[in-house]
């Protein structure tokens, strides 16, 4: 009898060891891009539109209060470098990237991505405080226009109250979280 009360004992503890491991996993510490394929895209502030784009990449940016450069450049690697769009010519889906395409790209700063619920209301805190972000966001703007062709790479406005409109194609979403280097 004293090993079956024992048994109910041991079988909890794997439970405990899951819900601890898939705590860690859901801690991601990374910049998170979530990218959109688009036949158009724009950003509209206080009524007016201070940015649009023709077919190309809609990338919304999350910037983890732990972000480094190395971050941001792999998000500009791996945006500009995923093939999602058709090859018209050799009839392959999944081939061109939007650079191939001559296509543009519309990146806007959202630190919404690294919101957490804590009971109904969001908390922001891992999210990169704003006067940390803002630089670090241009910087990734740059990174993307001096990878690309500067005038294919437009932006939103940085802390402004934003209409993002889109026609997505597809419909194709991707969400892509940096490489994490030991930190």
């Amino acid at each position: 009898m004293h090993p079956i009360s024992l048994h109910p004992v041991i079988a909890t503890i794997p439970s405990i060891s899951r819900r601890v491991n898939s705590s860690k996993k859901l801690q991601i510490r990374a910049m998170r891009a979530v990218v959109q394929r688009v036949d158009s895209a724009s950003v509209e502030v206080d009524g007016r539109v201070v940015s649009e784009i023709g077919p190309g990449l809609l990338v919304l940016v999350g910037l983890h209060e732990s972000d480094t450069d190395s971050d941001a450049d792999y998000i500009c690697r791996k945006v500009l470098n995923m093939r999602l769009f058709p090859n018209d010519n050799t009839g392959k889906g999944w081939d061109l990237n939007v650079m191939q395409r001559n296509y543009s790209v519309l990146l806007v700063s959202q630190f919404t991505l690294y919101g957490i619920l804590k009971g109904n209301k969001p908390d922001f805190h891992v999210a990169l405080p704003p006067q940390k972000a803002k630089p670090f966001y241009e910087s990734l703007v740059d990174k993307f226009r001096k990878a690309y062709r500067p005038d294919a790479i437009k932006d939103g406005i940085f802390g402004a109250m934003m209409k993002v409109n889109l026609v997505n194609d597809g419909p194709v979403t991707m969400q892509l979280d940096s490489a994490q280097p030991s930190k």
